[in-house]
């Protein structure tokens, strides 16, 4: 049984503009993060955690007086866990653009004094990075023992050996890929068309009709639900069996159905419209939109000419890749282009492919063959360390 480990959110303010790749910048913004752990006198121990695309910088732990407040990787990070905190210093910081606490387009922009809402410029993977190295920079940290993420996450670490590879010195990459195919850059156009013709949107500045594009956030939920399961788990889980009838007796025959085109029949439409509510309650669309858009343009190889080996070439970390056979969104294969790229590059790489059923959530559960493996990579860091 692990320890409870009580946290506290911290914010942190930058008055110098920040030049974004699309040519914009930001000003007066604000980063929320979140530590684990002790930093040790060399400063040496930091591993920086990268969230996905509805996470946040409350990665482990919970609030003080709040029992359903744990962080979204604790199974991973604290006291005896494979990141482990009495080793290590962790950090979690929220992106910009995110709704958690990081400026975004939820707050006010200082140039206008209107909230930015669809003002907020568009971010990249690289500009989140680049943000968090003055992070770091504040935090007195020049070197991250560990960048480390999944998802989207990954990519951030990835980025991190290309844009900074002096400040890295492993990089652990799980259930993500060198950019997005064709197929993924559709479910998010998808998602994001539900949200932009939902007529609560208004062009992006809903705030100021005191209204929130609900209908639209949830159906963006429900597409990217379906594709974080694998089918073994919907199947496993709801197969096809219907939502109790409470509108038929109980010795009615038949199949059950109710025969509707609208009515919710079966538990995975119950389960799906569940997750899209939850959703529609917390999430920002045009963070959502914001999100999902630096996805699709984050590929390192293309000003390499498509060339994924040169484009890693710069990279000097040590790197763990994990990857999770049932996950069809960020499959194996794209994990095995990295792995590729870096040994053209012979650079000193791990990697695991874990049989595992749960699709891309995996990255996010506690399989025991996956934590082993973690667990085992970050116990060789911190013997490195070791005086």
């Amino acid at each position: 049984m692990f320890a409870k480990m009580i946290v506290s959110p911290q914010s942190i303010s930058f008055d110098q503009p920040l030049a974004l790749q699309s040519g914009a910048s930001i000003r007066d913004y604000s980063l929320a993060f979140e530590t684990y752990g002790t930093l040790n006198a060399k400063r040496s121990n930091a591993v920086l955690i990268c969230h996905a695309l509805n996470a946040s910088h409350h990665v482990a732990g919970s609030y003080q007086g709040q029992e359903d407040s744990v962080g979204w990787w604790d199974t991973m990070i604290g006291t005896g866990k494979p990141v482990d905190t009495d080793h290590f210093f962790v950090i979690g910081v929220n992106n910009l653009g995110s709704c958690f606490g990081s400026t975004g387009p939820m707050d006010q922009n200082p140039d206008t004094g209107q909230v930015y809402g669809a003002d907020f410029p568009v971010v990249t993977v690289e500009d989140w990075v680049t943000a968090q190295a003055r992070l770091l920079d504040a935090l007195g940290i020049q070197t991250l023992a560990a960048v480390m993420g999944g998802s989207l996450g990954g990519m951030q670490a990835l980025s991190w050996t290309l844009q900074y590879p002096q400040r890295v010195r492993h990089a652990v990459v799980i259930a993500s890929a060198p950019n997005l195919t064709a197929e993924n850059i559709a479910f998010n156009e998808v998602a994001r068309r539900a949200i932009v013709t939902d007529p609560d949107f208004h062009g992006g500045h809903f705030y100021r009709h005191g209204v929130v594009p609900k209908r639209g956030l949830r159906i963006a939920r429900m597409i990217g639900h379906i594709t974080y399961l694998s089918d073994d788990v919907m199947n496993e889980k709801f197969g096809r069996l219907l939502r109790p009838r409470t509108d038929a007796p109980a010795t009615s025959g038949g199949p059950g159905f109710r025969y509707s085109t609208q009515d919710v029949e079966f538990q995975i439409e119950s389960y799906l419209r569940h997750q899209g509510e939850k959703f529609s309650e917390y999430f920002d669309a045009n963070t959502y939109l914001l999100i999902t858009r630096a996805l699709d343009y984050f590929d390192p190889a293309q000003s390499h000419g498509g060339n994924l080996t040169r484009a890693l070439a710069v990279a000097t970390a040590k790197f763990l890749l994990v990857s999770f056979t049932t996950d069809w969104r960020f499959s194996p294969k794209r994990s095995r282009e990295l792995v590729k790229a870096l040994l053209d590059n012979r650079r000193d790489l791990s990697y695991a492919e874990i049989d595992a059923p749960h699709g891309h959530d995996a990255f996010l559960l506690e399989d025991p063959r996956y934590m082993g493996v973690v667990r085992s990579y970050f116990e060789r860091i911190a013997a490195e360390g070791a005086p």
